[in-house]
């Protein structure tokens, strides 16, 4: 039966299993090379499996037919290809997807595929929750619990890919084919994906394998709040587009709407990205700018902001804010978007306005919240900080 525009589909799933075994998920493709030698099979043997597992989807060793019978039973005793659990779907009017995967441990995070004609962009989450607390977020008011393992990350691409590929063939789905396919990835759900580093750079090197899901460097976008070490870290280890999560064009404001700019102000954030784009030639950084009425849309914003871009090979992302329960922001008028784009625009600087996917299911940019653990105790904050907000309006 076809699914209703803006539906929730439960999933079945089994309960997780705690053992010993290697999680092949974890392993890009130099790893998973050692491994196999380590077992004393020809390092080729790893291309085979990292197709199974990422081009195929597989997680069944026994199926692995060009493998032999003997290694097979060995992988089935010593390995897994154990990926979080979708325990939720949901489907908005306009297409987009979100589904709901819970981790062993108990916590849920959220990943989103955004449909389009041309393309289908998933949007990966890289931490339970996040780190940092950005004002305008709702991941933020849910605060934060622990860094995702490769497994975990690349475990919701893998995932993903799976469940688009069962839709594309169930004819009683009707969805088109071209609103099946990951064509591009971001790195732009829940959590700082430079606070995770190293997890956050081999999944990205699965990714971008030939061998597993093949994307190219222009279609695969880490995005960072300004973490600086970590940017001048990833221009050198990892091979993708960078956007930037600025927001603000002074110091004074970008301190509250992003607190980390107290850590890395603007101007050494804008150094980090000066270095980034010299030691990448010919490729642009995305800025991406919140608009938050009345806080960061004024004609005189827009201006601060082509001085502080000047002499960075960059884009501009204009991101009307998505509203959640309990925020103190709104979403810029129309025309305050407008004329903050002109004045990008006249002074030379590449500008789109995001257009926002999926609000209806609240899986838009910000929108994003999981069911988390919260070890900040941040999530308790918000919810009394809205109680009081909530009684001072009933007065």
């Amino acid at each position: 039966m076809n699914a209703s525009p803006s539906c929730v589909f439960p999933l079945v799933v089994a309960p997780y299993v705690k053992n010993d075994k290697v999680n092949l998920l974890d392993l890009e493709i130099k790893e998973l090379t050692n491994f196999f030698v380590g077992l004393g099979e020809k390092p080729f043997r790893a291309q085979q499996v990292l197709k199974w597992i990422h081009r195929q989807g597989m997680d069944d060793f026994s199926q692995m037919t060009d493998l032999s019978k003997a290694l097979r039973e060995c992988l089935s005793s010593l390995c897994e290809i154990r990926a979080p659990l979708v325990v939720q779907e949901q489907c908005s009017l306009d297409g987009t997807r979100k589904w709901l995967i819970r981790l062993k441990d108990g916590n849920h995070i959220e990943t989103v595929f955004i449909p389009e004609k041309d393309r289908g962009t998933l949007c990966v989450s890289s931490q339970v929750g996040c780190a940092l607390n950005c004002s305008f977020c709702s991941t933020a008011t849910q605060g934060f619990n622990r860094n995702l393992t490769t497994s975990e990350i690349i475990g919701q691409v893998w995932q993903a890919s799976r469940r688009l590929k069962s839709i594309q063939n169930n004819p009683e789905e009707n969805v088109p084919f071209y609103k099946c396919l990951i064509t591009n990835v971001v790195m732009m759900g829940m959590g700082e994906p430079l606070l995770n580093f190293e997890a956050v750079v081999k999944a990205l090197s699965i990714m971008r394998d030939d061998l597993a899901y093949a994307l190219p460097r222009r279609r695969v976008t880490l995005s960072t709040s300004g973490v600086v070490p970590n940017i001048d870290r990833v221009s050198q280890e990892a091979d993708v587009s960078l956007a930037v999560s600025l927001h603000a064009a002074n110091d004074e404001l970008r301190n509250r709407l992003v607190p980390l700019n107290k850590k890395y102000p603007i101007s050494v954030l804008m150094e980090a990205c000066k270095r980034y784009a010299a030691y990448k030639p010919g490729r642009h950084i995305t800025m991406e700018y919140v608009m938050l009425r009345g806080v960061n849309d004024k004609k005189t914003d827009a201006k601060q902001l082509v001085k502080v871009l000047q002499g960075i090979p960059c884009k501009v992302n204009l991101i009307p804010f998505n509203p959640f329960s309990g925020t103190e922001y709104e979403t810029s008028t129309v025309e305050a978007i407008d004329a903050f784009r002109m004045i990008l625009v006249k002074a030379g600087l590449v500008t789109t306005v995001r257009k926002t996917r999926g609000s209806d299911i609240d899986a838009a940019c910000g929108q994003l919240v999981g069911r988390i653990q919260d070890r900040t105790r941040r999530h308790a904050k918000f919810l009394a900080k809205t109680s009081k907000q909530k009684l001072f309006l009933s007065d």
